[in-house]
């Protein structure tokens, strides 16, 4: 019985079990959420031998208490907030502001760091495949799927190895498809459910990006 993953890359591999009927069509796209997302969508890509790219996404986080999200900012000038931290912290609309100022910042940077430059794909009648470590509040992937929906994919799946049940539920009534191999109650925390958990850094999700890329336009029938 599973109850923790080794680390991301071992959460990909099992999470790409769930999705065999994704192998090798020419529609999807799984998406990473970085940073740590990526590591487990590189091994969900690999296996389905779909293309692999990131959906930039930032937590909004409460001043002073930045672990807690109080929404999310996503491409596209997305943002999600958090009703119930915002309304129950009495948190002003300008503090709320500044903090999407600097992380929109912060996003655009990442942007142009993991892509290098490259535009982002099309989504437009694809089957959109979003990837994170995992899911605590959910207000990440949320922002992430409501920027998606801007783009019109034909299909968004939500793919992560472990949530919290009550979000896992929740964003499943936003997406067409969600896999949570792990929905433990209680949930502690996303870290809690890995050996290692070590922090994701830009260098790797840029050279797991490139590495991708090369391995996809190797096996692509156009070559």
């Amino acid at each position: 019985m599973l109850t923790h993953f080794r680390d991301r890359s071992e959460a990909g591999q099992l999470l790409a079990t769930k999705f065999t009927e994704y192998t090798a069509r020419q529609d999807v796209l799984v998406l990473g959420l970085p940073r740590g997302g990526v590591i487990v969508a590189f091994e969900v890509a690999k296996r389905l031998r779909a293309p692999l790219d990131v959906f930039l996404v930032r937590k909004l986080g409460v001043p002073g208490h930045e672990e807690l999200a109080m929404g999310a900012i996503a491409t596209r000038g997305v943002c999600v907030l958090n009703d119930e931290v915002v309304q129950s912290l009495l948190i002003p609309s300008d503090v709320v502001d500044e903090v999407a100022k600097k992380e929109r910042h912060e996003l655009e940077r990442r942007e142009w760091l993991y892509r290098g430059g490259r535009p982002a794909p099309g989504m437009h009648g694809r089957t959109a495949m979003l990837v994170d470590d995992g899911l605590a509040t959910g207000a990440t992937m949320l922002a992430a799927v409501v920027a998606l929906r801007e783009l019109h994919p034909a299909r968004i799946v939500v793919a992560v190895p472990v949530a919290a049940p009550q979000v896992c539920q929740q964003l499943g009534a936003e997406v067409d498809q969600i896999v949570c191999l792990l929905t433990p109650e209680p949930f502690y925390g996303v870290g809690y459910w890995y050996e290692d958990f070590s922090q994701t850094t830009d260098d790797e999700v840029h050279d797991l990006l490139e590495q991708a890329a090369h391995e996809q336009a190797a096996t692509s029938p156009t070559q």
